[in-house]
């Protein structure tokens, strides 16, 4: 599948409620306007927001802060895993146990290092007044490795209360992607005590890590649920090209790096091309590539006209693109924001119904997206 027609606009939403600073824009829909809501954060990485309308962030070399619907961020909170924060790697992304208000649970995925090298990790722990108690790690990527680059990392309930964790290819280990004996370019689904699901599809099989839900990933840095159906879709970078949507299912084998719709940076041609009996097509591709990181598929009133899309972050193409579904069909993309020249890292819809991105910098941002006004 090839892209489909693309128009260029821009927008987003800060620092107040008024709207102060903001920049307006025209997108196919609608006119937005994007604003400034926090600043001054390192390589922001993943956002969550809390009950009491309050965010928390993660900051890629090892930070979870608060943020205040003002915008004020709070000191770094305690009890955050030490990461191994080089390269891609660090505190990454963080999400909410669908019981918060009952238990105040708190997980993170980060990069962490041990014997062998380093991989990717999750923990979790209790939100105290000044930050994580009772931490715990609950996954940890085996085995441990060198290299700086592709950790994967997104964090996603599942409606059965079942998490999936999304597992980089470590870069220089791309063919172990296709090994069930290693986590290396996989997604895997675990309980929130890092327990197995029973019904895992590899559960049982000699040679197979029981947490494995699907293989043949290369560094899935989007993963959300679907709001129709509650199925799992993710989004995975290329190499040369070859950014690709999938819906991963169960024992699903998804390609990496025997099919693919890049090229290598050599380069030589990934494998055997795009196709192969028995491994899975994406629904979506992007070739160039965009290099996406961040999704969220869009359900609330602010925006009628985007009710249904799906949006995705992209750090190379720098904009948010937004995508037009017809079930699991992408008929139509348009790209946001690109004259804001900001590498966008995450996309969440808000309990506002706004939109809010992360942009990817040394001095990294929180930002709105609200309509303009009339």
């Amino acid at each position: 599948m090839r892209e489909f027609a693309i128009l260029l606009a821009t927008g987003l939403f800060g620092l107040s409620a008024a709207g102060a600073g903001a920049q307006e824009f025209a997108t196919e829909k609608m006119r937005i306007r994007v604003a400034t809501v926090a600043q001054a954060l390192e390589h922001p990485w993943g956002l969550a927001f809390l009950p009491d309308g309050r965010m928390l962030v993660t900051e890629r070399p090892g930070r979870l802060r608060i943020v205040e619907p003002d915008g004020r961020l709070s000191k770094p909170l305690s009890g955050v895993p030490s990461v191994y924060a080089h390269g891609q790697g660090g505190l990454l992304d963080v999400a909410l146990d669908p019981r918060f208000t009952e238990n105040r649970l708190v997980y993170l995925s980060y990069a962490e290092a041990g014997e062998g090298g380093a991989g990717t990790a999750v923990a979790r722990g209790r939100l105290g007044e000044a930050g994580l108690e009772d931490v715990a790690v609950i996954f940890r990527q085996r085995p441990k490795v060198g290299g700086r680059n592709h950790w994967g990392s997104r964090l996603v309930f599942a409606r059965d209360g079942t998490l999936f964790v999304t597992l980089g290819d470590r870069f220089d280990y791309m063919n172990r992607a296709q090994d069930l004996e290693g986590h290396f370019g996989k997604i895997v689904r675990i309980n929130p005590d890092g327990s197995v699901p029973k019904d895992n599809p590899f559960v049982g099989r000699e040679g197979a890590l029981p947490e494995i839900w699907s293989l043949g990933h290369r560094n899935v840095q989007g993963a959300a649920l679907n709001p129709a159906t509650g199925t799992l879709w993710t989004h995975e970078h290329g190499p040369r090209g070859g950014d690709e949507i999938n819906i991963p299912q169960a024992g699903r084998n998804y390609g990496w790096p025997v099919i693919g719709y890049g090229v290598h940076y050599s380069g030589a041609k990934i494998g055997v091309g795009t196709a192969k009996p028995g491994l899975e097509q994406p629904i979506y591709y992007w070739d160039p590539s965009i290099a996406p990181s961040g999704m969220a598929f869009y359900t609330a009133d602010r925006f009628p006209e985007w009710r249904g899309n799906l949006f995705v972050g992209a750090l190379k193409a720098q904009c948010l693109v937004r995508l037009e579904l017809d079930g699991a069909r992408v008929v139509h993309e348009e790209r946001l924001l690109a004259g804001l020249g900001e590498r966008i890292r995450d996309v969440r819809q808000g309990p506002d119904g706004f939109l809010y991105l992360l942009t990817d910098d040394d001095d990294g941002r929180i930002l709105r997206v609200e309509p303009a006004a009339e």
